[in-house]
């Protein structure tokens, strides 16, 4: 049985190169800047935000070739960032999505391999360049550990997914509405990779490698 699902704009994921390199770009250009003190303020800050995870998904399938198609998913995402120093600062990341999964130009055509929830959960190191101004520019780099569950697929299909490892970047800008209140835009970009395995004779090495833009709100305590 055949799916289509409908794939990212291709100028949605260039729109997250450019966040990346616009991020990057202001902040070097603002890192001269000496930011106010801080020391009145809790090291504690939570963001809540709704990100959109746009998949750049492609396989290698053994025996019967082909490619892998994952649609994207739109999701609430909780932020816990502990700031160590002024400027430096550890973002635990927060959420899950579910995805609709098939296989396409295989030998066999098109296969519907149904859905499945990731869970990847992801920790970054961050370096926030003006973290008293009314911009603050960020850029991250870090890990993250995926989890594959709730498996939902076709009669006769059997889908293993393994867990993984994976690297994660971040850039993002908050923008100050009070002493504690932020307004939040984020793009991140995982690398996420997982060995599957159909009805025990069919492997596939999928790359998911989804980007996260994602706006929000955050406080700091």
């Amino acid at each position: 049985m055949t799916t289509t699902l409908n794939k990212a704009p291709r100028a949605l994921k260039a729109a997250g190169l450019a966040a990346l390199v616009a991020a990057g770009t202001l902040a070097g250009a603002l890192a001269g800047a000496a930011p106010a003190a801080a020391e009145d303020k809790s090291p504690w800050m939570l963001r809540v935000r709704g990100v959109a995870v746009v998949p750049d998904e492609g396989a290698s399938i053994s025996p019967i070739g082909g490619d892998v198609s994952i649609d994207n998913s739109v999701i609430p995402e909780l932020d816990i960032t502990y700031f160590a120093t002024q400027n430096i600062a550890f973002e635990l990341i927060l959420g899950t999505s579910k995805h609709d999964v098939s296989a396409k130009g295989t030998s066999v055509g098109g296969v519907d391999l149904g859905s499945v929830w990731l869970l990847p959960p992801t920790l970054t190191a961050q370096y926030h360049f003006i973290p008293d101004g009314k911009i603050r520019p960020y850029v991250g780099a870090g890990v993250n550990y995926t989890v594959f569950y709730n498996e939902d697929t076709p009669q006769g299909i059997d889908i293993d997914y393994d867990n993984a490892f994976g690297l994660a970047l971040q850039a993002g800008v908050d923008f100050a509405i009070d002493d504690h209140w932020v307004a939040n835009i984020d793009v991140k970009k995982l690398f996420l990779n997982t060995d599957v395995t159909i009805n025990n004779s069919i492997k596939a090495d999928v790359d998911i490698d989804p980007w996260l833009f994602g706006v929000g709100v955050g406080y700091r305590f």
